[in-house]
Order: C-alpha cells, then sequence, then structure tokens
C-alpha cells in the first residue's frame, strides 16, 4: 500500500488498472451483454419455433431432454430453448409463437446437466405454458 504525500495518484492508478480483472465491471463498461446476447438486455423474447429437437444428458445423468429451436423476432437470431413440464412438448408445434427466457445459469450460461442450452420455454401463443400443461388454459390459436 502506498504511504506518503503523493501517495492517492498510484492508488487511484492501480485501482484504474486493476478494474479489468473484474469480469462483472468488464462486462458492464464495454457493454458486452448488449453486443453479445441474443436477446440483449431483456429478460424475456418472442420467438418462432423451427423445430423440435431432443438432446441428451450430460453425465452423470442419463435422460432425453426435449427442446426446440427458435428464431427470435426482434433480431432474427435463432436459438436452442428447453421445453419444462412433463409432455409440454406435445402442446408445442412448428411456427407456434413461444416465450423464452434465461436459464440463470452462472454468468448467463447452461444449467445443470442440460448442454449448451441457454434459454427456456415459459409462453405459448401469449398464454403461461404451465398452466396449458395442467389443463386449467386451452392452447389459444394463432
Amino acid at each position: 500500500m502506498a504511504k506518503g504525500e503523493f501517495a492517492a495518484l498510484k492508488l487511484v492508478k492501480k485501482r484504474k488498472r486493476e478494474r479489468l480483472l473484474k469480469k462483472w465491471w468488464k462486462r458492464k463498461y464495454f457493454k458486452l451483454k448488449q453486443k453479445y446476447d441474443p436477446v440483449g438486455t431483456v429478460p424475456m423474447a418472442r420467438a418462432i419455433v423451427l423445430q423440435k429437437f431432443v438432446l441428451q444428458q450430460k453425465q452423470p445423468h442419463s435422460g432425453l431432454i426435449k427442446c426446440v429451436r427458435v428464431q427470435l423476432v426482434r433480431n432474427s437470431k435463432v436459438v436452442g430453448a428447453y421445453v419444462p413440464y412433463d409432455g409440454a412438448i406435445n402442446f408445442i408445434e412448428e411456427h407456434d409463437e413461444v416465450m423464452i427466457q434465461g436459464m440463470g445459469g452462472s454468468q448467463r450460461g447452461q444449467m445443470g446437466s442440460i448442454a449448451g442450452l441457454k434459454y427456456r420455454v415459459i409462453g405459448l401463443n401469449g398464454a403461461d405454458l404451465y398452466q396449458i400443461v395442467k389443463g386449467k388454459m386451452e392452447k389459444p390459436k394463432r
């Protein structure tokens, strides 16, 4: 630690230099989320379903994960999204409009044993996916 009458300048320079080592500061300062995240800075986005597919789970789990490939309405980027709930994939068809949100993994990454997917489906044609799966609501027609 610098001491003395003119130490403040040295401390300021050191603090400024070491800020770049902090990942959260770098993401905020250089606006990396806006540049590289397909959804951008918003928590949810509308998308059109292009296809349904199945993924294998990572080790040590085994099982098939139901997923959809979607194209975002706002910028036409194509991303994969996980479909939660048992049997929810049966309600989703191609060209349906879905609402996706981030999975909430560390640093906007994947969750658990679901490999390569950062988003999950939460709505279908303007209705809540959970309500449709539980039978409390009918799937709206588009």
